[in-house]
């Protein structure tokens, strides 16, 4: 008896196909799980950064401002809960209102002078001159400085008693000013050191957004007969407005938490002229013998929802102007 091959081979035919088939599906289910797994372990360092150096931090400062905590509360961990008594007893505190003034006034002043001033310089470098790279990166040192170097040092030029400022202004006939010592000057004196320290960084980010402008857009403009401000107005500025959104974003969430340069050189005073909301969370915390950690923690708070409602809505601006 014999068997008929022929129609055996299809069949064999087909399953070493379908075996074929699913050994190519086995390869890419493993290669694919295989890149899973590789791309979770990337995510997981970060993961972990971002849970016990952010998240966990934000927790217990979030506890911290719904509790009352005292020394011994904080050390046994038994605080009673209070709700948002404390969001309402720091809003009704008379310090709450100076604060939000000098911080509004810090933040928006510093971040608008900066970025004018680094725009400004950023377009002057731009067009390459003998030493120009030398010059911009002179510019630089401010950044470089620590901030404990750089307070210090404003802090003693702007010295009612030996300080060069006013001898400068005395040499010049303008009499001596009490620039850390006195409730009119401290703000703006903090506000000049401030804006020097953060120039640099508008400087360099402004320049390298102009580096991603065509030079052959200039040339045609100038073609036609556009100035150098209408060259300005008419391409380096909007092109510039994604590097610009940016820069401020970055600028006022930096100048927001501004504590160091401010405590170094006046710790909010005198008189609590200077005194921030960053300022009076680090007095409330830590600036006395009976510290008031809830409330610190509070005020804390508070500039956090701040930051967070700025970035929203540079988000929800930057959506609309990409659609």
């Amino acid at each position: 008896m014999t068997t008929d091959t022929t129609s055996l081979r299809p069949s064999a035919a087909r399953t070493r196909a379908e075996e074929t088939t699913s050994s190519a599906r086995g390869r890419r289910a493993h290669a694919q799980r295989r890149a899973q797994l590789t791309a979770w372990a990337f995510l997981a360092p970060v993961a972990l950064y971002l849970v016990l150096f952010y998240a966990y931090p934000l927790w217990k400062n979030i506890e911290l401002s719904l509790k009352h905590y005292t020394v011994a509360s904080f050390v046994s961990g038994n605080a009673p809960f209070v709700g948002l008594q404390n969001f309402v007893d720091v809003f009704s505190n008379a310090t709450f209102g100076p604060a939000i003034w000098h911080t509004t006034v810090f933040v928006l002043v510093s971040i608008v002078v900066q970025f004018a001033l680094g725009l400004a310089l950023a377009v002057f470098f731009h067009d390459h001159f003998p030493l120009s790279g030398l010059l911009r990166a002179l510019f630089l040192v401010p950044w470089l400085l620590p901030l404990l170097v750089s307070a210090s040092t404003w802090s003693w030029m702007m010295n009612s008693d030996s300080g060069i400022v006013n001898a400068f202004l005395e040499a010049v006939g303008l009499g001596q000013i009490n620039w850390l010592t006195s409730p009119d000057w401290s703000l703006f004196a903090v506000l000049v050191a401030n804006i020097w320290i953060g120039i640099p960084f508008n400087l360099v980010i402004m320049y390298s957004g102009l580096q991603g402008i065509p030079g052959e857009l200039y040339e045609a403009a100038s073609l036609d007969g556009a100035n150098g401000w209408q060259r300005f107005w008419r391409i380096t500025f909007p092109l510039l407005r994604p590097v610009t959104a940016i820069t401020l974003l970055l600028g006022f969430v930096y100048t927001l938490k501004v504590f160091d340069i401010i405590w170094i050189m006046t710790k909010g005073g005198p008189s609590g002229s200077s005194t921030t909301l960053a300022i009076w969370s680090y007095q409330l915390g830590f600036g006395s013998l009976l510290p008031d950690f809830s409330s610190a923690a509070t005020v804390g708070n508070v500039l956090i929802v701040i930051a967070l409602v700025v970035g929203l809505v540079y988000a929800r601006v930057q959506r609309r102007l990409e659609v």
